[in-house]
């Protein structure tokens, strides 16, 4: 355990960019406008889906996950009759297209934010997948999975030094 609480302040020191998945090909991506049948496509696959401006744009507008499509499947609704009726408040059918599902202003880091300052944002706003975004533009995520991951490669690479 000693050896655990050595390594956790160096680990806690990582950057974005130095732990990050850079694999935006397999990255799940739809475009705004994509349309519900695509998004559900891809979370048959995936947990959650990255809503990105355009297919051309990798500027990230918002998330859609499993939780979110929850929401607009539980059979009871509670209306609201002040402001604008929210995804809680409307039915499926009047859904057309991935912003209409979207949690908007998704959490997001930088490159340069260390593994301490993503896991504090991903505690206190609940999540489990951040985005890495440099210039507003889509670089990379992080997701708890792979930081649980990456910090197990890292305790055993510490252990050989």
């Amino acid at each position: 355990m000693a050896e655990v609480k050595k390594s956790l302040p160096d680990f806690y020191a990582l950057t974005a960019r130095e732990i990050m998945d850079r694999k935006l090909w397999e990255l799940p991506l739809v475009a705004q406008d994509a349309s519900v049948d695509s998004v559900m496509e891809l979370l048959t696959k995936s947990d959650y889906v990255w809503v990105v401006e355009s297919e051309e744009s990798k500027k990230v507008v918002g998330i859609i996950t499993e939780h979110d499509i929850l929401n607009i499947f539980a059979p009871e609704k509670k209306m609201s009759f002040f402001g604008a009726p929210t995804k809680k408040t409307l039915h499926f059918e009047s859904y057309e297209n991935a912003e209409h599902l979207m949690s908007r202003h998704p959490i997001v880091c930088s490159p340069d934010e260390t593994v301490r300052d993503i896991l504090k944002k991903m505690a206190f706003h609940r999540i489990r997948r951040i985005p890495v975004v440099e210039n507003e533009l889509l670089i990379g995520e992080i997701t708890l999975h792979h930081l649980i991951k990456e910090f197990h490669l890292f305790m055993k690479t510490t252990a050989r030094l």
